[in-house]
């Protein structure tokens, strides 16, 4: 029998500064209700989806800063219930993502995964890979990214967990979900970590810039439209390809448009299959209910064969990844121990620039665990 789930990403289009909450969470529970209507069981919210995407801004009032920022069960809070209550009520799944306070003083950027039917919050994550800087660029119109400044490394890890109630899960279990942040879709450590876990859901908000030259480090000359267009293939590129690579369905939901009239974010909300195709995106900048229709059993065959973790990981040559954060290059060649006459390729001590004596060399390589059915 299929393990079929109806999944959704509610696109979010342009919030102002000045946009009162209330008018935001209408237009959320507006997308809430229109989800449900298509008989939605988990509907996907941006990141930081209650406000505008506030940590382009600096603010140097603390009382200003923490109207910002989520306090207590946001789940009873007075500026989120709603959303939460509403969710029950049409018995629809929700993840949300929300700038966190903490009783103890921290601050995150995070997502709740709210379970409808027992009104309980069965996951929460915060974002690890945060992005931008601790301080503004001294270019007053400079498109900032102060997420260093406002948050701390998310410290719950990459958890999945599951869902009851979804789909039958007589022979595989309820559905594996887990959830990510914005820039987290971007590292392969993200997803991999919740492969590693059977993953078979990924649920990820984000606010991705538009045009942020300074931000990327590329130049001011380049054209917005070309910018835009790049940063939004960057995003489909790491949806589908670690959604493939980890054999998951994913849903990613933008906040997207034209913020305050300057701050352009890209679109490209999606519900992405295992094999990497897209099943689902948004067509417009606007608020838009994005959906389909996901058999969890498709995960089966990558994980089973192409990417069959515990048959294929070679867990030992690894250790680098783990061991190190910054790039070490190899050492440069050494152009002095050059040897013209010599017949043997000095591996790292020929000069590149050499064509004295040089040899080509064909490499095959095997693999001797590789089966047929490998591509």
């Amino acid at each position: 029998m299929p393990r079929n789930v109806r999944l959704a990403a509610a696109q979010m289009g342009a919030t102002h500064l000045t946009d009162p909450r209330e008018k935001t969470l209408c237009r959320m529970l507006k997308l809430l209700e229109d989800a449900a209507s298509q008989g939605a069981q988990v509907v996907v919210f941006p990141e930081t989806a209650f406000t505008t995407f506030f940590p382009r801004h600096l603010f140097l009032d603390e009382e200003e800063l923490e109207s910002w920022f989520e306090h207590g069960d946001v789940r009873i809070a007075p500026n989120t219930k709603p959303l939460f209550d509403r969710a029950q009520q049409l018995a629809v799944d929700i993840c949300v993502g929300f700038a966190e306070a903490t009783d103890d003083g921290q601050h995150f950027n995070s997502c709740v995964y709210y379970h409808a039917k027992s009104g309980s919050i069965l996951s929460k994550y915060r974002k690890i890979h945060l992005p931008g800087d601790f301080e503004p660029f001294p270019d007053p119109n400079a498109i900032n990214q102060l997420e260093k400044r406002y948050f701390k490394p998310g410290d719950l890890g990459f958890q999945a967990f599951r869902v009851p109630g979804l789909c039958p899960s007589a022979d595989r279990g309820d559905p594996i979900f887990g959830m990510m942040i914005c820039n987290d879709r971007r590292w392969a450590e993200s997803w991999r970590v919740l492969g590693l876990q059977g993953v078979e859901v990924v649920l990820c908000g984000y606010n991705t810039a538009g045009w942020a030259p300074e931000l990327w480090g590329s130049s001011k000359d380049q054209d917005p439209v070309e910018a835009e267009r790049t940063a939004l293939f960057h995003h489909k590129l790491v949806m589908q390809a670690h959604s493939y690579t980890n054999a998951t369905f994913s849903v990613s939901a933008a906040r997207c448009g034209l913020d305050d009239g300057k701050y352009p974010l890209i679109a490209g909300s999606c519900i992405v299959g295992p094999e990497g195709n897209i099943l689902a995106e948004s067509r417009t900048k606007e608020d838009e209910v994005i959906i389909a229709d996901c058999d969890l059993d498709l995960c089966r065959q990558g994980k089973q064969r192409t990417f069959d973790f515990a048959r294929h990981r070679r867990i030992e040559h690894y250790s680098r990844i783990t061991a190190q954060t910054g790039v070490i290059e190899p050492p440069r060649l050494d152009v002095s121990a050059e040897s013209p006459s010599s017949d043997y390729v000095l591996v790292n001590r020929t000069c590149p620039s050499s064509k004295t004596n040089s040899k080509k060399i064909r490499i095959l390589l095997c693999n001797p665990n590789s089966t047929r059915f490998m591509t």
